[in-house]
């Protein structure tokens, strides 16, 4: 697996090395088992070491940062948006029934390093990967886990809601999307 030493002068490092975290795969397997929640400000990827929590933008945000503080280019950080049902995101079937919807397209925040996909959010339950129902992806950079996110999501969601002809006003389907994110974490 891809690794590299944190680097002393490094702003993230030095966090990590405050815990005994003195490489990329150790931060990694860190901020991994990091429960999965929302911090208090989602788009600040530094929350989840004080907050003890991330979502899949702030804990691939933080890694990809640790690592272009550590001139590591082979990280890249990308957002995809796919199609989220039961199978592929267990918790979601219920709410996708009660709106008779097959899938709802959600945004996730993932790594590829020298090409390769790593997810540290997505748990065993899901009996595939998201990956397999990628629509579409775009690389970022740590600070457009924010506002770009939310943004590149919508947009592409009030299209799907125009090319699919759903009997639901983008609002409307801003809420069922709610309500799987939070069936989640029942």
């Amino acid at each position: 697996m891809f690794n590299f030493s944190l680097s002393l002068n490094s702003p993230l490092s030095k966090l990590l090395l405050h815990n005994g975290i003195t490489d990329f795969k150790s931060a990694i397997a860190y901020i991994h088992q990091l429960p999965y929640g929302r911090t208090s400000d989602r788009s600040d990827y530094k929350l989840i070491l004080p907050e003890n929590k991330g979502t899949c933008a702030t804990k691939h945000a933080f890694l990809k940062q640790l690592s272009i503080e550590n001139n590591q280019e082979a990280v890249e950080l990308y957002i995809g948006i796919y199609q989220m049902n039961e199978t592929n995101t267990k918790g979601v079937g219920s709410v996708l029934i009660k709106y008779n919807l097959d899938y709802i397209p959600e945004a996730h925040t993932y790594l590829k390093i020298n090409g390769n996909l790593l997810d540290i959010t997505r748990t065993p339950e899901n009996k595939t990967s998201f990956e397999d129902s990628l629509l579409t992806e775009q690389q970022i950079l740590p600070h457009q886990i924010g506002d770009f996110k939310v943004n590149w999501h919508q947009g592409f969601l009030k299209q799907w809601i125009i090319n699919e002809q759903l009997p639901y006003s983008f609002e409307e389907i801003w809420k069922i999307r709610e309500e799987c994110i939070a069936s989640l974490s029942d």
